[in-house]
């Protein structure tokens, strides 16, 4: 053997060893290849972000994608911005699922993919009822829901303490607390205030479905004062004031909530997953629920202008922030959302003259005309979200605090009487009614435009709104005894108060810090503006009337505690001034100015809520 032959055949040694060692690797590729060919035949692919109801993205949310012909599956987690990506997808059809603890499972189907296409698929989760509670230990330690039959009952208990540098006495009707400055506001004071962060009640709803995809819906709610137990009845703090002098009038306001059963909510109707929501009843009007989903306080009476006074959320007045005999429609489809509502007229118009020193037979009986209707467009895109709200009212009612004079003259004495803003029309002889337990208001009629929207940027999530509201004298007058809400009779009205149009415009902006996943910081500023609306104008300083051009100005800053699931704890502080037509207290007369035109109110407490 010549050493050329001793070298070539050692050489295939080596070489017949790496073939030896290559076979295992070479099997594995080829078992890998062919175990995975639906995966690594195509380039198609599908992506898109998941978000709560709110637009905030979720993270960890397990995202399956299925593949309809082989029933093959391959499931990703969605990261911290809320996206999911796969690619590597066959060409054909595709279904996706995505599940996440505390949230109702959702489900895409019918996507469609060639060789190389790839879809955006966004998918919004709605959170799960919760589980009924099945002990009281769980009940006040997690979140189970209150549910028997299908009906679950639901409320809160929001109160704290107070100071306020110029408040009123308080009354066992009042609701809101002494938060915003208060044209009648004097000194400084310690104070119980209720309704913080939320409004104390009770409410039950249900949800029964009757064949697969419609369902039976109703809710049943009310407002309640924490401090007295009294139903919320924003009439009856006016009334109690009536015919006082302006040094003991205790704490008043105007409000939608005026001692109903449920002053809240009370509707029914029928709701489809494919067809939206339709319902019948008392409901908070569109521009309440814009403001709920849009002011960063959550319309929080302590904190939030908008929440506290219901002038943006009512489109012009605050009375008008829930409507009764209404019809509300809602429809989400993918991101959009669609919502429409119409009030019927009801109640009654009154009687009504234009005579000066008219008496009850000059008197014009009148028809109510107080029909009202609105529209909601809005959108859901990745972590912002926004939507726009027109709202329409006729004969909108003001309740003026109070009524002078109401409880301290003889119903034969001149008092009920149609006003503007220049002369007052007064009656001459028997009141047309007993002025007892009555209220006084402005007529308008009104329109409001109201945008708004919200973005989430962690741990901040940033809110904006702006509202333009135009009044005028109603078309169709209301008259003396025409009925206001829940039940209470007008005993003056004034249908001319405008010289010209009237308008109000309300900004407002904030932002909601996450220190943690308990604590929240949050950060307000509100303004109202209102033009001068008297013709000649007369608003030199010194010689103001609410006819007058003025403005609204709160700032608030909050911190926001969750000990558990249902109680938290809160601390915080609102600053509120006004200026101009705004700061006129009436109807104490053209130029009487608000005691103090501001107030300052630190306030801590606490909340329970089911």
């Amino acid at each position: 053997m010549t050493a050329r032959s001793a070298m070539t055949r050692a050489g295939h040694v080596p070489t017949a060893v790496s073939l030896l060692l290559a076979q295992p690797f070479l099997l594995l590729l080829w078992l890998a290849i062919g175990a995975f060919p639906v995966w690594a035949e195509t380039g198609a692919s599908l992506s898109g972000v998941v978000t709560d109801q709110a637009g905030a993205a979720l993270p960890d949310v397990a995202v399956t994608i299925k593949i309809v012909d082989t029933t093959e599956t391959r499931t990703i987690a969605t990261d911290r911005s809320g996206h999911y990506q796969a690619s590597g997808l066959p060409a054909g059809r595709f279904d996706i699922r995505a599940a996440k603890q505390g949230f109702s499972e959702q489900t895409r189907t019918g996507i469609s993919l060639a060789v190389d296409q790839g879809a955006t698929v966004d998918i919004k989760m709605q959170p799960k009822a919760a589980d009924p509670c099945t002990s009281g230990h769980e009940f006040a330690t997690t979140d189970c829901a209150l549910t028997w039959h299908g009906i679950t009952l639901f409320g809160a208990y929001d109160v704290g303490l107070g100071w306020v540098s110029h408040g009123l006495p308080v009354n066992g009707y009042n609701y809101e607390g002494e938060s915003l400055v208060n044209r009648n506001g004097n000194h400084s004071r310690f104070l119980v205030a209720p309704n913080n962060l939320q409004q104390t009640g009770l409410g039950v709803r249900g949800k029964e479905e009757f064949m697969p995809g419609w369902s039976v819906v109703f809710n049943a709610s009310t407002g309640i004062n924490p401090n007295s137990g009294l139903l919320a009845n924003a009439s009856l703090t006016d009334i109690n004031n009536n015919g006082l002098p302006r040094a003991s009038y205790s704490e008043a306001i105007d409000g939608a909530r005026a001692g109903q059963p449920f002053n809240d909510e009370f509707y029914a109707g029928i709701s489809s997953t494919q067809f939206g929501t339709l319902t019948f009843g008392r409901q908070r009007s569109l521009g309440t629920d814009a403001m709920l989903q849009y002011d960063p306080a959550g319309g929080g009476y302590a904190f939030s202008y908008i929440g506290y006074n219901g002038t943006m959320a009512g489109g012009g007045d605050t009375e008008n922030s829930r409507w009764d005999d209404a019809l509300k429609y809602r429809l989400t489809y993918g991101p959009v959302h669609f919502g429409a509502m119409y009030k019927f007229v009801n109640g009654s118009g009154g009687c009504y003259s234009a005579v000066t020193g008219w008496t009850a037979a000059d008197c014009t009986p009148e028809k109510p005309h107080n029909n009202a209707w609105g529209f909601d467009l809005g959108g859901n895109y990745h972590k912002f979200s926004a939507d726009a709200v027109y709202q329409h009212y006729n004969q909108a009612i003001s309740v003026v605090n109070p009524l002078l004079g109401a409880q301290s003259q003889s119903p034969g004495q001149s008092f009920q009487s149609t006003m503007d803003s220049v002369n007052t029309i007064p009656i001459t002889g028997a009141n047309l009614i007993d002025p007892t337990n009555t209220v006084y208001g402005i007529v308008t009629d009104n329109n409001a435009i109201m945008v708004a929207a919200k973005y989430a940027w962690d741990p901040f999530k940033f809110y904006a709104g702006y509202e333009y509201i135009w009044q005028n004298n109603p078309s169709n007058p209301l008259g003396v005894g025409a009925d206001d809400q829940g039940g209470y009779l007008m005993s003056g009205v004034e249908d001319d108060n405008l010289d010209s149009q009237k308008l109000v415009q309300i900004w407002w902006a904030g932002v909601k810090y996450a220190y943690d996943k308990k604590t929240d910081v949050t950060l307000s500023w509100y303004q109202q503006r209102q033009n001068t609306f008297r013709v000649p104008a007369t608003c030199s300083p010194g010689n103001y009337r609410s006819s007058c051009a003025g403005t609204l100005n709160e700032v608030s800053l909050y911190l926001d505690h969750h000990f558990t699931k249902r109680f938290d704890g809160f601390a915080g502080i609102a600053y509120s001034y006004v200026s101009g037509g705004l700061d006129i207290a009436i109807p104490h007369g053209p130029g009487v100015p608000y005691n103090y035109p501001d107030n300052f109110a630190p306030t801590i407490g606490g909340r329970f809520t089911f």
